[in-house]
């Protein structure tokens, strides 16, 4: 495929967001004694999650309204009375907590390391700005990527053009020589395919999905020594 650079979504790609997010969920709910089961509302809440982050990636709702108002409406579905303040304090403890968790899904190093060699290898993230190096500091993968590229940087969400094409001049890449590896069909790999770029779906769920685009999906890290 004459590539020279691979660019990595971050969260549910490379880094395990549902399994460290529940874990800082735990040390949030302790620290502020809040008296619900993690379960109940770890099973309303991650829908409500990937609903947010749509309507976020879509320019729908803000930052704010985003880390709000997915705790609210979790905690009015469980029928647990909270105030707006401690829900606002929840939101700011649960992106602090957030990078103290560093579990990568399995074959991330292994993958890392049989790319670097060959490539140049990024990041491109809808994640805040605020946590996502932090994430990345601390889970040890940093130092593998050369360009990292949040949209808050940028000012626009994947899927839209200018961020794919603000990663490009900042990676100092051409798009006919680089391929985008992602979770999010939407966001990662039509955004990617949208400009040009090349595109694999990391299908980790194995769900099932139709689109008329032409692209590779694998189930495991592992499995890009296949086409990369």
């Amino acid at each position: 495929m004459n590539l020279q650079h691979v660019f990595f979504d971050l969260d549910h790609t490379l880094w395990d967001f549902e399994k460290n997010s529940e874990l800082a969920f735990q040390k949030v709910f302790v620290t502020n004694n809040i008296l619900v089961d993690i379960n109940d509302f770890l099973s309303v809440y991650k829908p409500l999650n990937l609903e947010y982050w749509k309507l976020y990636r879509e320019e729908k709702v803000t930052k704010r309204e985003l880390r709000y108002g997915r705790l609210k409406r979790t905690f009015d579905a469980v029928n647990y009375t909270i105030s707006d303040d401690l829900i606002d304090k929840m939101a700011i403890d649960y992106i602090e907590f957030l990078p103290d968790f560093n579990h990568l899904f399995e074959g991330t190093f292994d993958i890392l390391d049989y790319l670097k060699g060959k490539y140049k290898l990024h990041i491109i993230t809808n994640g805040f700005e605020e946590v996502q190096s932090k994430k990345m500091v601390n889970s040890k993968i940093y130092h593998y990527f050369d360009a990292i590229i949040t949209s808050d940087s940028v000012g626009v969400k994947k899927p839209n053009s200018k961020v794919f094409e603000y990663a490009l001049e900042k990676a100092k890449a051409k798009k006919e020589h680089s391929i985008m590896i992602g979770d999010n069909i939407e966001a990662d790999v039509q955004g990617a395919l949208n400009i040009g770029m090349k595109a694999i779906h990391c299908n980790f769920e194995q769900e099932t999905f139709s689109t008329t685009q032409d692209f590779i999906s694998v189930q495991s890290l592992v499995e890009l020594k296949q086409y990369l």
